[in-house]
């Protein structure tokens, strides 16, 4: 399992009121940044850090630099790199057998410890946010500090809007997505400074600032789209005074329900970040390596997060349930849904929202949505119908003995969440995690250019030089 590297200051903790507090506006190496009068900023702290961090990668590159970390096989090199170590990611760690920790911590220890909404039951996304970037837990007026300042960042350019609004409305939403973040390329604060001739220290702080920007007006974006394409294209005004995932929940038209807006705190907090390997968080940072600004580089993993073998999986899993219940009606006996089960193995088609390219277990983040199902809807019938594929298709699985993993992942969850608060537009759900892993990709984009990360280039060969290699005749 990859090392992560640990970031050694304290923990801030404090008991202050759980309301939003004034922010006001500091200047660090020329660009704004908010913060409380009383507590240190992300920014600040982040800054704080940077000197120790950069000092600590030097060190272990001189004393390790030669060390041989792994082996690669040839089944890895065409099997999509799969397992092989080779790139640095400070945010998460996955392992296969315990899952994910956010800088080492659990989900369930992350629901525990990060700041919530006043009266809340679910941690605040822009509480990992904090953690992703710093290694720490923040406090919870510096988690207030945060939703104020997204909620003051949070103006998207007329062009933008007018941009979505002449999509057509059977333009996918995540294509729509990714044309929109392209867009604020016109807004990046890195591509304007790298043009007039910027010091590669200042790179760091630039990206900061493109991701907050970016981060802030990610929802209204969505939103946008989702009222577009599904209503009546009325956005509500982001409220200043709340956290981010109700201005998002009241922006797509959801936040009377209390517990609508729980779910997003939820779903924005667990769909953030799983490890640099992935699709849309190595394309992230692969093209941010290059030097494009946090705007192209984020719409690039947007890109690859909308194949169906990654993000829209979510879309996929419902589509496959509902056709599931449409079959079997209301009986859920164990041998009805083995039978369908088996329906869709002997199609040639595999059990969407089963396996995982490197779980060999029950996703976590699968745990999570099914706890908040079983204290919030007990009884739907979808939760139920999802519950009785729980307690089959493992079995089924390792009976049909070509999946590695037979135990399901996040996607074979969120879908049937969204949709009993009426959100059943299964086309969108991806744009949702979208929103959700700019908040998990980001902050490795803004470490990447404060320790100076080169850009990527692998070497490869082309078959027949593999096989000269390995010692093959072809």
């Amino acid at each position: 399992m990859a090392t992560v590297l640990r970031l050694s200051r304290p923990v801030l903790r404090s008991s202050v009121s759980p309301v939003f507090s004034p922010i006001r506006s500091v200047a660090i190496n020329g660009a704004r940044n908010y913060s409380s009068a009383k507590t240190q900023s992300l920014k600040e702290t982040f800054a704080e850090q940077l000197p120790g961090e950069i000092e600590k990668i030097k060190k272990l590159r001189k004393d390790y630099g030669s060390k041989v970390i792994g082996e690669v096989t040839l089944d890895q090199v065409y099997g999509g790199a799969r397992g092989i170590k080779s790139l640095v990611w400070e945010g998460s760690v996955l392992d296969s057998e315990e899952g994910i920790r956010f800088r080492g911590k659990t989900i369930p220890e992350c629901q525990q410890l990060l700041p919530k909404a006043p009266g809340g039951e679910e941690p605040l996304p822009e509480g990992l946010f904090w953690l992703l970037l710093t290694g720490q837990v923040p406090s919870e007026q510096q988690v207030r500090d945060l939703s104020a300042e997204w909620a003051a960042r949070s103006d998207v350019p007329k062009f933008i809007e007018e941009l979505i609004d002449r999509c057509p409305n059977d333009l996918h939403p995540m294509a729509q997505l990714s044309i929109a973040v392209t867009a604020l390329e016109h807004e990046s604060s890195f591509s304007k400074a790298y043009a007039k001739g910027m010091n590669k220290k200042e790179y760091w702080s630039h990206t900061f600032e493109d991701s907050m920007d970016l981060i802030a007006k990610l929802p209204t974006i969505a939103a946008r789209i989702y009222r577009n394409v599904f209503k009546d294209g009325k956005v509500p005004a982001v409220q200043k005074d709340k956290d981010y995932s109700f201005n998002f929940a009241n922006q797509l038209g959801f936040a009377e329900n209390n517990d609508f807006v729980e779910l997003m705190r939820l779903y924005l907090t667990i769909h953030t970040d799983h490890e640099g390997g992935n699709v849309s968080a190595h394309t992230t940072h692969l093209v941010g390596s290059a030097l494009s600004s946090p705007m192209l580089s984020l719409s690039a993993g947007l890109q690859g997060l909308a194949g169906p073998l990654h993000g829209l999986a979510n879309q996929e899993v419902l589509n496959w349930l509902q056709k599931m219940k449409s079959a079997i009606g209301s009986d859920l006996s164990d041998k009805a849904v083995t039978d369908y089960l088996w329906s869709t193995l002997k199609s040639g088609q595999v059990v969407p929202g089963y396996g995982h390219a490197v779980l060999r277990k029950t996703d976590p983040r699968y745990m999570s949505q099914r706890e908040f199902a079983q204290k919030h809807l007990p009884d739907d019938p979808m939760f139920k119908l999802v519950s009785q594929v729980y307690n089959i298709a493992p079995g089924v699985l390792t009976e049909h003995g070509k999946t590695k993993n037979p135990y399901p992942n996040v996607d074979a969850h969120s879908g049937v969440l969204l949709q009993y608060y009426g959100l059943t537009e299964s086309s969108y759900y991806t744009v949702l995690f979208g929103v959700s892993r700019a908040i998990g990709v980001l902050p490795q984009l803004i470490i990447d250019r404060a320790v100076g990360a080169p850009i990527e280039r692998p070497k490869s060969f082309s078959t027949e030089a593999w096989a000269k290699l390995v010692g093959a005749t072809l």
